[in-house]
């Protein structure tokens, strides 16, 4: 699925910043959706809160695979982007695109992140459920970046998420390597509810790296 802001037909030479949001284990492409990302879109962007941008909303079919066995963030980095760029009016660039996700998307966010950062100039996990095999990579994926291309980092998670152990390591593994990022821990549970609560923030955080 893709987000269109209001405005994107009006001017058909203006071009957009991009977000690709990426959705949880066993979920499909409507999950931001149903979230609500469009609605609050449409109200930040409306009212001047956020800068109008685009917002792809990949499906991940084999999201029950093991990550080893999924060829999802392949496909997303050497297909999807491209694609979009090509058939879309977008800045194609690195500082105008960002990738986000939810738990499991979260884990492909974090990933390509900081693997694919001459793509990326911002990235955000949401609960992240990060890969189990990555979390050994993450001090190397950090040092390979220079400093003048490491993107800008958004992290959350709920009090109450089974996944916080692994968050709460990612974020002391910036702090020890100064990487600025913003992190937040927030009341709530590794559910919609939870994250359905604080899309606000989430669009209201991309807007800002696109302004």
């Amino acid at each position: 699925m893709i987000y269109l802001p209001a405005c994107y037909d009006a001017d058909p030479d203006t071009l957009y910043p991009v977000l690709y949001l990426l959705h949880g284990q066993g979920f499909e492409d409507d999950q931001w959706i149903r979230l609500g990302v469009a609605v609050a879109a449409d109200d930040m962007m409306w009212r001047n809160e956020i800068p109008p941008y685009l917002i792809v909303m990949p499906f991940d079919k084999a999201s029950w695979r093991s990550v080893e066995d999924d060829y999802f963030g392949e496909a997303l980095v050497a297909e999807l982007i491209p694609f979009v760029d090509e058939h879309y009016r977008t800045l194609a660039r690195r500082d105008y695109r960002a990738i986000g996700g939810l738990s499991r998307g979260a884990g492909w966010a974090i990933r390509y992140g900081l693997t694919r950062w001459e793509l990326f100039s911002a990235f955000g996990g949401h609960s992240a459920a990060i890969f189990y095999k990555d979390n050994g990579k993450l001090d190397d994926w950090l040092a390979e970046i220079p400093a003048v291309y490491m993107p800008e980092i958004y992290l959350d998670i709920g009090d109450q998420d089974k996944e916080h152990g692994s968050a709460f390591l990612f974020t002391e593994l910036l702090v020890e390597e100064g990487v600025s990022h913003e992190w937040r821990l927030f009341s709530g549970n590794h559910d919609e509810s939870y994250w359905s609560a604080h899309v606000d923030d989430y669009l209201r955080w991309y807007g800002g790296v696109f302004r």
